[in-house]
């Protein structure tokens, strides 16, 4: 048995919806030897292991260093949770913007972990060509555990297609040591910044709803303002000639 081990998974995320969409899904290596539901994409929060998750709705009301569809991994030893609320920002050790929904060609992930070190690369282009996504080092990760997808649409409404996935065993690399036993009890984790807690997005004075009202009756005044002296000039124009055609 070897710690080290690739994921290679062909997926398709697709659905009508062309502004409304999500929620994602999620790619599991956890000690759950079975997963139950929950609201981190369909399973339960305060997993044990790692989730790679593909996030394709934002239900950040703040600023996002991010767009979406985007993907990110978490590492968690059982005892913190997932700010689903936050989109995960104030959990993910990794992630990247990745536009894999909607495409009509195929999309590939590929996930190593190889001596610690975790790296995640995609091809959602179509040009069967690898981009990475992101490579975190000092990743711990335990022996044993087990793989489990999961996916999650809310109030919306998408597909998620797992068409194909495989795992491979790697062999060690040079220098790295490795005992089974001590392998089976490590407790995940991953250097990087810690989760922090949960603040509440500051609501703004006014909702986008009243905001596109202001613009629409804005625009309104805007445009009769100009109408009318478009108008008035006309006028003015018009009585002007009528009044040369008499001399």
């Amino acid at each position: 048995m070897s710690p080290n081990w690739e994921i290679l998974m062909q997926f398709k995320v697709h659905g009508s919806g062309r502004t409304l969409y999500g929620d994602g899904f999620a790619l599991w290596y956890t000690a759950d030897t079975q997963l139950k539901s929950g609201p981190v994409f369909g399973a339960k929060n305060g997993f044990n292991g790692l989730g790679i998750f593909f996030d394709t709705y934002s239900n950040h009301n703040g600023e996002h260093s991010h767009g979406h569809p985007y993907i990110s991994a978490v590492v968690h030893n059982g005892s913190q949770v997932y700010d689903h609320d936050t989109d995960g920002t104030h959990n993910e050790m990794a992630g990247c913007q990745s536009s894999f929904r909607g495409q009509k060609h195929e999309t590939f992930i590929s996930i190593k972990y190889i001596n610690n070190i975790l790296s995640v690369h995609t091809d959602v282009r179509g040009k069967n060509k690898w981009t990475k996504c992101f490579e975190e080092k000092n990743v711990v990760l335990p022996i044993g555990y087990h793989l489990g997808l999961s996916s999650s649409t809310g109030q919306l409404a998408d597909n998620h297609d797992v068409v194909m996935l495989k795992t491979y065993e790697v062999d060690l690399v040079e220098g790295q040591v490795f005992n089974q036993e001590e392998a089976l009890k490590l407790i995940p984790s991953a250097e990087g910044e810690p989760d922090r807690p949960h603040v509440e997005d500051v609501q703004p004075l006014f909702s986008r709803r009243v905001y596109t009202i202001f613009y629409i009756c804005f625009g309104l005044v805007f445009i009769l303002t100009i109408g009318g002296f478009g108008y008035t000039y006309y006028q003015k124009y018009t009585i002007g000639r009528n009044k040369k055609r008499f001399y």
